[in-house]
């Protein structure tokens, strides 16, 4: 009488990965359109909420928050400098508009 013997270690941690593996959202076609533009807009969006000029996105509510208003333009101002050079002109002329109306805004929610 001969035993059954199930899957070995080897197969077993085989089929495993390849369950991992095996997904239905293939993160390449879900992260493509995300690019230096889409995380200038991304960051712009954040300091529009931290201005009060958006509500936020959990509570619903508009609340200003100028520390963090501040922050996140310092983070776009960062950026900026440190691509200088390597950016499209698009690029170039996105950040630099939307440095210009973040600046508009904080200057007329601080005062």
């Amino acid at each position: 009488m001969t035993e059954e013997k199930g899957p070995t270690e080897k197969q077993k941690r085989e089929t495993a990965t390849d369950k991992k593996t095996d997904t239905t959202c293939d993160t390449k076609t879900l992260f493509s359109e995300l690019g230096f533009s889409t995380f200038i807009l991304s960051l712009s969006t954040s300091a529009l909420v931290h201005l009060g000029e958006l509500p936020d996105p959990v509570t619903n509510e508009k609340g200003a928050n100028l520390q963090l208003a501040q922050q996140t333009i310092g983070v776009i101002e960062l950026l900026k400098e440190k691509t200088k050079g390597n950016l499209t002109e698009e690029e170039a002329k996105l950040i630099d508009t939307v440095l210009y109306d973040l600046r508009l805004k904080y200057v007329k929610s601080a005062c």
